[in-house]
């Protein structure tokens, strides 16, 4: 029976591995070098060995191996990832990134390279291998340090960019030129793109995937993973994208499931499988004498990254405040290049653009760089004793002033910080959703229904439905919650002028996305579309009830974002904190005469927050000895009044310097929670003058289901305040009042006892 090539050169190649990398586990060596020099021996390059002669569709399953290690890869990436690795990290890849490039570059000028081979050059050493490092604190039993954190921090921010990079350079290559405008219309066309699949797929996907989860086995979510995988795979290619930025973004996706772990475990050994076969076909490329006769620029490329990458490392973790003993040990383990570099490799001679000898050169300079990097590693203290030692000591002074060892961990802190965060967060999200919209509409409803009706007539429907759809996001992005703005707008008066500007260009960027349907459905002036799309976005801020279908959405994609990370809260009943406990209580006594003092609450809130919604709530007043709980918004404060607010910290100190005061805190300094006081009112106050917090689970036959809160009457029905609500696992603070409250919600009610009777006739407590 005959027996195909490709089996015959699979078995040859896979036994020929095992030997190389069982030898190299035992030298304690990564095993990507065994793969590397497995495929040496059985190369065409090699005549010790007989050689793979199907080298045609070794290449397939080369690029194969490709888009399951970046689907792999994606698996081990999230959002949440992304979000918590600081400026740091974000700094320290920027700066070697862009450095390294420019190394890279000015080497192939050096070595007489043309444009395109030495723009490729400096994409190939800018990248660290995310595997090598990772293996190598591994073995040095170094994780869990604190510059470990920092070094896998950057590798995120360097796998993001090494996408980004590989769409750069495929745009390049396929124009042999750097145009300015095609290099920034393809990257806005990729990250609108990128942005729509990572939006619709956190909405979309956790959802399937939880209710056919009963229906799914090993095998069969095997064959969903990788279907997912090679979907997008196509998807990418069609729009004119790498199939690796597919293949990341599908794992990246399906890593946000309570079904991501399970996944990494099903498809390991595929990764193994199909990575092997492809650092086995990098390997086969290896030719000795073209390394012979570039020995000159192997050491050239070597030397620039083994010293470049990390000096300009080291720099970047210095100017982000980190002290310099942590830069040099982050630095030390960011002094290789690895997997990426094959892969930006792989799409050069895929594109046609590299000359023969740059492939073995660089897979020269990767084994050599993986070599050293334990020696790096291991040599990172002394490296620092001898800088330190040799530092001049008024730069040595600098350093200490103006860097800190705890900077990790309060670069976060700033309420600007927090602030821009929110603000920008919500912005592009809400942007990207309207672009979305738009190019929908305008790509396909729009000319579709050019086809049935008048020209003028389908440009008015389309434009009114394209507006109706982008109304809740921008319903949403006009109203924020006030929470950081109002405490920085009190806080100090120059916060004033940039608050205002970004209220402007928030206002601006809208008005913006609005007019560009209007521009490309409809012929009118620039000045009568912009006239048109202020009033429509003016008639969207005074309508509340756009905000119930945004509300619904932003739920969803909520709960779908942080599924695994509630999942895991769950199962291990760690890092979970009930409502109760995620909302604090401040005292203030009005015994001087304040702003306040004298207005009702209506106002005073209107005074404070304007538009601007708040989960700011006064739940009690005490005024000579009378108890006046959860107060009508027709209440005064007078002087002499003892209030109760409850709300965030951020939103208690926000409210206290509106009033010009201080709130009382506790022993420690900080505020009580709710929790703990509604416990110690029973040491201080009469049962009929006490607060109690009720935990009501919405059933499918609660007269609650389906209502939003604002008709939900809990304040007239129950003489109560609705905190927050647990939906999927998901705590919601201060819901907006247009949120319609679904079954298995979990609801937290402030009221009194007198409340308990009211919700166990209704059959709800």
């Amino acid at each position: 029976m005959h027996v195909p090539v490709l089996i015959s050169d699979l078995a040859y190649m896979l036994l020929v591995a095992s030997v190389t990398t069982l030898l190299f586990k035992k030298l304690h060596q990564p095993l990507v070098l065994g793969y590397i020099i497995a495929g040496f021996l059985v190369g065409p390059y090699c005549n010790l060995f007989p050689n793979v002669t199907d080298m045609v569709s070794i290449q397939t399953w080369s690029e194969i191996g490709i888009i399951i290690l970046m689907f792999y890869l994606g698996l081990e990436f999230n959002l949440h990832k992304l979000a918590s690795v600081g400026g740091t990290a974000i700094i320290t890849a920027i700066t070697v990134v862009s450095s390294m490039l420019m190394i890279g570059f000015g080497c192939g000028r050096l070595l007489g390279w043309d444009t395109m081979n030495s723009i490729f050059l400096g994409g190939m050493v800018s990248m660290s291998s995310t595997m090598i490092i990772m293996k190598a604190f591994e073995d040095l039993m170094l994780k869990g340090k604190k510059f470990t954190e920092l070094v896998l921090g950057t590798l995120i921010i360097e796998d993001i960019a090494a996408i980004l990079m590989m769409v750069i350079l495929s745009t390049i290559a396929v124009s042999q030129e750097i145009s300015g405008t095609d290099l920034a219309l393809t990257l806005s066309k990729m990250l609108l793109y990128l942005a729509a699949w990572m939006m619709l797929g956190i909405y979309l996907l956790p959802t399937i995937i939880r209710r056919i989860g009963k229906l799914m086995n090993e095998e069969t979510l095997l064959i969903v993973s990788l279907g997912i995988c090679l979907g997008m795979v196509l998807l990418a290619t069609h729009l004119g994208f790498s199939s690796a930025l597919g293949a990341f973004l599908a794992g990246s996706l399906l890593a946000g499931t309570t079904m991501a772990e399970e996944i990494e475990h099903i498809s390991k050994p595929i990764k193994d499988l199909f990575g092997a076969v492809f650092f086995i076909s990098v390997g086969m490329l290896v030719n000795p004498s073209l390394i012979v006769e570039y020995s000159g620029p192997i050491l050239l490329i070597t030397l620039a990254t083994i010293i470049g990458q990390p000096f300009f490392s080291t720099i970047g973790v210095l100017i982000s405040g980190q002290s310099l003993k942590t830069a040099v040990l982050s630095g030390s383990s960011l002094a290789q290049i690895g997997e990426f570099s094959f892969i930006i490799a792989a799409l050069g001679v895929s594109l046609g653009v590299l000359y023969d000898y740059v492939y073995p050169i660089i897979v020269s300079v990767s084994v050599i760089t993986t070599f050293l990097s334990p020696f790096m590693i291991r040599s990172s203290e002394g490296t620092y004793s001898f800088i330190n030692r040799i530092l001049p000591q008024r730069l040595a002074n600098y350093l200490n002033r103006h860097t800190s060892e705890t900077q990790f961990e309060t670069e976060k802190d700033s309420e600007w910080i927090a602030f821009i965060r929110r603000y920008f967060f919500r912005l592009t999200i809400s942007g990207v959703c309207m672009l979305i919209i738009i190019l929908a509409m305008t790509s396909f409803f729009w000319p579709f229904l050019g086809n049935y009706l008048q020209p003028s007539l389908a440009a008015v429907v389309s434009s009114v439905i394209t507006l109706t759809l982008m109304a809740p996001f921008i319903s949403q992005s006009l109203v924020p919650k006030a929470e950081y703005f109002t405490s920085l707008w009190f806080k100090n008066t120059s916060n004033h002028l940039p608050l205002i500007a970004l209220i402007i260009l928030r206002l601006s960027v809208l008005v913006v996305l609005v007019m560009l349907p209007l521009r490309i459905m409809f012929s009118f002036s620039t000045l009568y579309i912009l006239l048109a799309a202020v009033v429509v976005v003016f008639f969207i801020l005074r309508s509340d009830w756009l905000i119930t279908p945004y509300l619904k959405i932003e739920a969803q994609f909520l709960a779908n974002l942080n599924e695994r990370k509630l999942a895991e809260r769950k199962d291990t009943n760690v890092g979970h904190c009930w409502l109760d406990e995620q909302i604090y209580v401040g005292k203030i006594v009005f015994t001087e005469k304040c702003p306040v003092v004298n207005k009702n609450l209506a106002t005073l809130m209107t005074d404070m927050l304007g538009r601007r919604r708040s989960g700011l709530k006064i739940i009690k007043i005490i005024r000579h000895s009378k108890h006046i709980n959860i107060p009508n918004k027709e209440d005064l404060i007078l002087l002499g009044d003892t209030v109760f607010i409850a709300g965030s910290i951020t939103e208690l100190e926000t409210f206290a310097r509106f009033c010009q005061t201080k709130p009382k805190r506790e022993e420690n300094g900080t505020f009580a929670t709710l929790r703990d006081f509604i416990k110690h009112q029973q040491e201080e106050y009469a049962e009929t003058d006490q607060l109690l917090c009720y935990a009501i689970t919405v059933n499918s036959d609660s007269q609650l289901a389906g209502l939003s809160i604002k008709n939900s009457y809990i304040k007239k029905e129950y003489d109560g305040f609705l905190l927050g609500l647990e939906r999927n696992l998901l705590p919601i603070i201060s819901p907006d009042i247009h949120m319609r409250l679904q079954e298995n919600d979990l609801l937290w009610i402030l009221s009194t006892q007198k409340m308990a009777s009211r919700l166990a006739r209704f059959e709800m407590l």
